[in-house]
């Protein structure tokens, strides 16, 4: 890829449509999100900002999003994961860590042994396609990539694909399963206690700030997540995030993703995609096999098996898993110890994965 493809997006072009661009874009995300809630797609939030930017910025009318509201959502977001890392998740892979282990290298092997084929076969380029394929929180994922050198726009591409499959996959199973995945009706606008609320607002926003100036990789968002998680298991805070702010920090985080693309990277993605689909589908499928293993070594149900062992969108599968007859601590165990795994160990596999690839050894990772 060309360095002018990597480049920041240009500053929009001073036309009569410039006043048109907002609007435009918070019609478009807000249709594209009511169509992907009534799929039941708990990434909808992000979504369908993300490709409502996409197709503005295809079409060069595409808003700048400025710097700090997005580091803001990043803080913000980064305390949303931390609210699900709870000491009872902690206990729970503690009383079974072999199996714990088990599951979540086979599940992270599986998944770096198609991003390095991707890497190989020269679908995307550099260390892209492993940080894709990465199973995780897409958002935390597509955030890193960035900070390792990879190209963020690809890599949301991949993650956020593997999200809306994964997610009409495990709706299916669960469904065949007897599980009732209609989604609730959310309440966005519910009274906030001060007390709690303030606290959480000055830790997600006051990290996410202060984590540029300590040139922490993906610090926006790794910091607020580890410190209010420290915080949290102390009990020292209670993670308080209204609806209306989490929904407001998933459009900023996708908006500021879908506005990099051009269009050279979306022809790019279109070009791959035949391949991206087969992969994320070969990885579906082993780990559906893996959850075979897990349902006879753990005496789990298969729903309660296929759920622990689907590869990223927790936060699909967490919703699934609590409108369904399913072990529910176990399910959200595996998937945070993979995520919390992935965070570790992702920067460092994906550099050592892109240099086993003949012309990548120098390639960032």
């Amino acid at each position: 890829m060309s360095q002018a493809d990597q480049a920041p997006p240009p500053s929009p072009r001073v036309d009569g449509h410039v006043a048109l661009r907002w609007p435009a874009l918070l019609v478009l995300s807000a249709v594209l999100v009511i169509l992907l809630e009534a799929m039941h797609l708990s990434a909808a939030l992000l979504i369908g900002p993300m490709v409502a930017a996409i197709a503005l910025a295809a079409a060069g009318r595409a808003p700048r999003i400025p710097n700090v509201p997005f580091l803001a959502a990043q803080g913000v977001v980064g305390c949303m994961i931390a609210r699900s890392l709870t000491p009872s998740i902690a206990v729970e892979m503690a009383r079974g860590w072999p199996l714990f282990l088990a599951a979540v290298a086979s599940v992270i092997t599986a998944s770096a042994a198609l991003g390095w084929l991707l890497t190989r076969w020269r679908v995307l380029p550099g260390s892209t396609a492993i940080w894709g394929s990465f199973p995780g929180a897409a958002a935390t994922m597509s955030l890193m990539a960035e900070a390792f050198g990879a190209d963020i726009r690809l890599v949301a591409f991949m993650q956020y694909l593997r999200v809306l499959l994964v997610a009409l996959a495990a709706s299916g199973v669960a469904r065949l399963g007897g599980g009732d995945t209609v989604a609730h009706a959310t309440t966005w606008f519910t009274p906030v206690t001060p007390g709690p609320f303030a606290p959480t607002l000055a830790l997600a926003f006051g990290a996410a700030a202060l984590a540029p100036r300590l040139r922490i990789p993906a610090g926006p968002l790794l910091l607020p997540m580890v410190l209010s998680a420290v915080l949290q298991g102390f009990g020292w805070l209670t993670i308080t995030l209204p609806p209306w702010l989490l929904a407001a920090s998933y459009a900023l985080v996708g908006w500021s993703i879908g506005q990099r693309f051009t269009p050279t990277i979306l022809r790019h993605a279109l070009k791959a995609l035949p391949q991206v689909v087969g992969a994320i589908a070969a990885l579906i499928l082993v780990c559906g096999l893996l959850a075979l293993g897990l349902m006879r070594l753990a005496h789990v149900s298969a729903l309660t098996a296929y759920l622990a062992m689907s590869p990223g969108g927790a936060d699909s599968v967490a919703i699934i898993a609590a409108s369904s007859k399913v072990d529910v601590p176990l399910v959200m165990a595996l998937q945070s110890a993979r995520f919390v795994t992935v965070l570790l160990v992702g920067p460092a596999l994906a550099r050592l994965l892109a240099r086993r690839v003949p012309g990548e050894a120098d390639a960032p990772a």
